[in-house]
């Protein structure tokens, strides 16, 4: 056999051999291809639209947030009222032993109802010289509760309605049929409250002092060195000068019914609404620790909401066993 023959025998080989190497690349070649175009081209439109739906919906959310202390500040302004009280606890017949002043903040929350904190109702609430005086037989008095609204120019009375038995809430009257009516309630949440979302407090922080810091230069010179608050506070309210400040932050965490925050707040400000970004009241403003800026502390709506309840009812006539014995 020649070489010729041997050639041709061969040839046929490589030939093969390169068709099967070819066949290999274009198989590579092509899962290649697909691969990169199932990565790397663009989503099917029915999920490029949820996409943008999504980040549409989130944007939405941030604008919200951002919005939302002005826009509550701004709606329910006027709902939102200083509260100013005279106190004081004695012995009878004897000069009071212990007599004070008390600021504080309160919203409506129903037709004629307030809430607040119970130590602004009732101001002896917590207060260690006067636990010490009523243990020793010393009886607590309310002599004036007054609360001075937005766009009202004088105070209207209020009285305690309800006053919790465990925590740091009471409802109170507006004793004002014009004012009771007049008022928008909060909304409350429904829902509830999960730490890290953006809160803001509404409230008086500093009471007379902090509406006065404000007001415009003529009436701060006037005021400012003043020692009655209750006359500068008709005076602020005259001059349509009662003003809630708002404060913002974020929820740090919810324990029972305590709402840890740090949104500041101050001497005043007990008793303030406390709203999410969905501008639902969440919590009443309780306290704060001093010293911490996160240490802000309120109490859930979901347990003033039996007070509300509590204070809607009305009044259960005497029964029958009594009526007769007090006759």
């Amino acid at each position: 056999m020649d070489q010729h023959d041997i050639q041709s025998e061969e040839e046929p080989v490589c030939t093969l051999w390169a068709k099967l190497v070819q066949g290999f690349l274009g198989i590579v070649l092509i899962v290649g291809t697909g691969f990169m175009a199932h990565y790397y081209a663009p989503p099917p439109a029915n999920d490029m639209q949820a996409e943008v739906q999504q980040l549409t919906r989130q944007v939405g959310e941030l604008r919200q947030e951002q919005a939302m202390p002005a826009m509550v500040l701004n709606r329910y302004r006027n709902s939102i009222c200083y509260i100013f009280g005279l106190y004081q606890v004695g012995y009878p017949g004897q000069k009071p032993a212990l007599r004070a002043r008390i600021s504080g903040t309160g919203f409506v929350v129903a037709d004629g109802l307030l809430a607040t904190n119970r130590h602004v109702a009732e101001p002896w609430y917590g207060d260690p010289e006067a636990d010490a005086l009523i243990a020793k037989g010393a009886t607590p008095q309310l002599e004036k509760l007054l609360a001075f609204f937005p766009g009202f120019s004088t105070p209207v009375n209020i009285t305690p309605a309800v006053f919790s038995a465990k925590g740091d809430l009471a409802v109170l009257r507006i004793d004002d049929s014009a004012a009771m009516h007049a008022l928008r309630p909060l909304p409350l949440a429904e829902g509830p409250s999960n730490p890290g979302e953006l809160v803001a407090v509404i409230g008086y922080p500093m009471g007379v002092l902090g509406m006065v810091a404000k007001s415009p230069p003529a009436v701060y010179e006037r005021l400012a060195l003043r020692r009655d608050d209750i006359g500068a506070a008709n005076e602020l309210a005259a001059l349509s000068l009662i003003r809630p400040s708002a404060t913002c932050g974020h929820l740090g965490d919810v324990v029972g019914d305590k709402l840890i925050y740090d949104a500041p707040t101050a001497h005043g400000g007990s008793g303030g609404p406390v709203f999410n970004s969905r501008g639902e009241v969440i919590g009443i403003n309780a306290a704060y620790i001093d010293g911490f800026s996160g240490g802000t502390l309120g109490v859930s709506i979901d347990s003033l909401k039996p007070l509300i309840a509590a204070a809607q009812r009305p009044p259960q006539p005497p029964s029958s066993a009594q009526s007769q014995g007090n006759n």
